[in-house]
């Protein structure tokens, strides 16, 4: 076991710590494997990081050098404010990459989040929002980037991110904001397919897309059909998803382009029936229950990973926004997630494994092996 933990800290040898050699009372190590096990446990702030780690003094001692003792909540603080994020993101990657079985045809989402409370309006400072990666299949966060927010710096994040993945043989799903030339052509560069949310934000596309799709004339034999109903809490969704590849009327081609599809999503709740419909671009042939699978993965971001930072890891009620603080304590969440996901031999919440974490020593070094 102290091997495999070994091998964990391993992944964060190559940071460079940013503190002068001279006034380092603490290994940088040391400091961010009490900060991992700490998140594990359900910790949300740094008075609670240091107490945790004074409970758990003679444990965190087998695997890192105490020999100045515990370091103070300020001392976290300091370091997780000067801490370079590429840095910690090359250990995230280092540690992602070990865990990560690249499958042909794995869904991987991009999408971004905002974390709220990260703002500081005495600094002129907004709130941190990051664009990441998250790989339906292995359910894992691959990778973050931060973004301004604003339209034109989300698109780069997006390409960013994209020349840090490996996408070869994945289909890569974004919503309206990254439905962008640029972004089609970095996906097919790198050998990946596409299906991008086609909103109207594209003007005079969208509305020729719509337009095909809404046309009562147009002949089944244009298009691939698949349906799902889905029963539960007192409502029916039934979705129909449709695939064509009939896109020489279209003056507007992109890169790596074969098909348009659409999703129209009935949902009915006692009398009341709603219709809603969607629109997409994408490089896959005509096959409608891929599109299905590819929307349905697309969604898991935000349920499997956004909503649980919030829900279980209270995201945006942190206020860490000192330098690189937000960004990094971001990054260290996405770590702990991704720690837990891999534990599929548990079917219990992740609020209950973070609890066994802090009850049960044998159960942190267990999540900590998982390599």
């Amino acid at each position: 076991m102290e091997g495999s933990i070994d091998q964990f800290l391993g992944h964060f040898r190559i940071i460079q710590d940013p503190r002068l050699e001279r006034r380092k009372l603490h290994q940088l190590e040391s400091i961010l494997f009490i900060a991992v096990c700490g998140v594990l446990s359900g910790v949300e702030n740094w008075v609670e990081m240091e107490e945790f780690a004074e409970a758990r003094k003679e444990w965190f001692a087998k695997y890192v050098d105490l020999k100045n003792g515990i370091p103070s909540h300020d001392t976290f603080a300091r370091v997780f404010a000067q801490l370079d994020p590429k840095g910690f993101e090359k250990g995230f990657l280092s540690w992602t990459q070990s865990v990560y079985q690249r499958t042909q045809g794995e869904v991987i989402a991009i999408d971004g989040k905002t974390i709220r409370r990260s703002h500081d309006k005495a600094r002129g400072q907004g709130p941190l929002h990051l664009v990441e990666a998250w790989a339906a299949a292995n359910h894992l966060v691959l990778a973050q980037v931060k973004s301004e927010g604003a339209a034109g710096t989300e698109i780069e994040a997006m390409m960013k991110l994209l020349g840090m993945l490996d996408v070869r043989k994945c289909i890569v799903t974004m919503d309206a904001m990254g439905c962008h030339r640029e972004v089609a052509e970095r996906i097919q560069v790198r050998e990946g397919d596409y299906v991008l949310a086609l909103k109207a934000n594209q003007g005079i596309l969208h509305e020729e897309v719509k337009a095909y799709w809404e046309d009562p004339k147009l002949p089944k034999t244009e298009y691939d059909e698949y349906e799902t109903v889905e029963k539960g809490h007192g409502r029916i969704e039934e979705r129909r998803y449709r695939m064509s590849s009939q896109i020489e009327w279209m003056d507007d081609r992109w890169p790596g382009l074969q098909s348009t599809g659409m999703v129209e999503s009935k949902r009915t709740i006692g009398d009341t029936a709603t219709l809603e419909r969607r629109y997409y671009l994408t490089s896959l042939p005509p096959n409608a229950k891929e599109l299905a699978k590819a929307i349905r993965a697309h969604w898991e971001i935000e349920n499997k990973v956004h909503w649980c930072l919030d829900v279980c890891f209270r995201e945006d009620h942190s206020r860490a926004r000192v330098r690189h603080a937000a960004q990094n304590l971001a990054l260290l969440r996405r770590l702990t997630l991704n720690i837990l996901r891999k534990d599929t031999a548990s079917k219990r919440s992740l609020n209950i494994k973070r609890r066994l974490a802090s009850w049960k020593p044998e159960y942190l070094e267990y999540l900590l092996s998982l390599n």
